[in-house]
C-alpha cells in the first residue's frame, strides 16, 4: 500500500512539474482513449522500462492523469541500436505492435560509435535518410511520431565534451527531420544543455544527469519523463 502511494504521489508531482518544461516546438493532438505508445530507441530506452525508468515514469503519470483513457505503454529500446538498426526492427518491434504514437529517443550511438575501432558510427546522411524513412513508414501505418533529438556524451558545460559539436550537428539534423516531416519535436540535446549550465556548478563530466556521461540515473529518467511528458501531454 506504501509503494502505490509513494508511485501515485510522484506520478502527481510530476505532472506539476511538466507544465514548466519546455520541449516541443509543435504542438500534438491530445492523448485519447486507448492510445498505445511505443518507445523506440537504444540502451536509454531499454533502461527506461526499469522500476525508476523514464518510460516506467511517464506509464506512471499518464496511469494517473488519464486513467479513463487505458493507454497502453510499450518499450522498444535494444542497447547498442543505432539508426540503421531502427530501420531493420522497425515492423517487428513497433508496427506489430499497432501504435497510435511513437517515440523515437535516438541519436547517441550513431555520434558515439565513430570513436570505437574500428569507427562504426552512422553518417550523417544515413542518419537523416534513415529517420525519414522510419517516420514516413510509422506515418503510413497511421501513427504520430515525436522525435527526440540525441541528449548527451559528457555533461560539462555546453562545447567542453569531446563529441559535442558533433552531437549538435546530429541534433540539429533530428530537428530538421522533425520539420519536414511534420513530427512532433522533443529537443533533449537543448533541455539537457540548458538544465546543466544551470546546475553543474562543478563542471563535472557525469553524475548530475547520467550515471557514465550518458545514460541516465534517477534524477536523468526523472528529467527525460517530464520533458517528454510536456511533449506529448500538453
Amino acid at each position: 500500500m506504501f509503494s502505490k502511494k509513494v508511485l501515485l504521489l510522484s506520478a502527481m508531482t510530476l505532472l506539476g512539474m511538466c507544465a514548466s518544461t519546455p520541449a516541443a516546438e509543435t504542438d500534438g493532438p491530445a492523448l485519447k482513449k486507448d492510445e498505445r505508445i511505443v518507445f523506440l530507441g537504444d540502451s536509454i530506452t531499454q533502461g527506461g522500462v526499469g522500476p525508476h525508468g523514464y518510460v516506467t515514469i511517464i506509464k506512471n503519470a499518464l496511469a494517473v492523469k488519464h486513467k479513463d483513457l487505458g493507454i497502453e505503454v510499450i518499450g522498444a529500446g535494444i542497447s547498442g541500436n543505432k539508426v540503421p538498426d531502427l530501420q531493420r526492427r522497425l515492423e517487428k518491434d513497433v508496427l506489430a505492435k499497432k501504435p497510435t504514437l511513437v517515440v523515437i529517443y535516438i541519436g547517441i550511438n550513431d555520434v558515439w560509435h565513430w570513436e570505437h575501432t574500428p569507427p562504426n558510427g552512422t553518417t550523417k546522411e544515413k542518419f537523416e535518410a534513415g529517420l525519414t524513412e522510419i517516420i514516413g513508414k510509422i506515418k503510413a501505418a497511421g501513427a504520430r511520431v515525436v522525435l527526440c533529438t540525441p541528449s548527451v556524451i559528457g555533461e560539462k558545460k555546453a562545447g567542453a565534451n569531446k563529441l559535442d559539436a558533433q552531437l549538435d550537428e546530429y541534433s540539429e539534423i533530428s530537428r530538421r527531420v522533425a520539420k519536414d516531416t511534420g513530427s512532433q519535436l522533443c529537443d533533449l540535446r537543448k533541455a539537457f544543455l540548458d538544465h546543466l549550465a544551470k546546475h553543474n556548478e562543478k563542471d563535472v563530466e557525469s553524475k548530475i544527469l547520467t550515471t557514465d556521461r550518458v545514460h541516465l540515473n534517477d534524477a536523468g529518467n526523472r528529467f527525460v519523463a517530464e520533458t517528454i511528458l510536456s511533449t506529448i501531454d500538453k
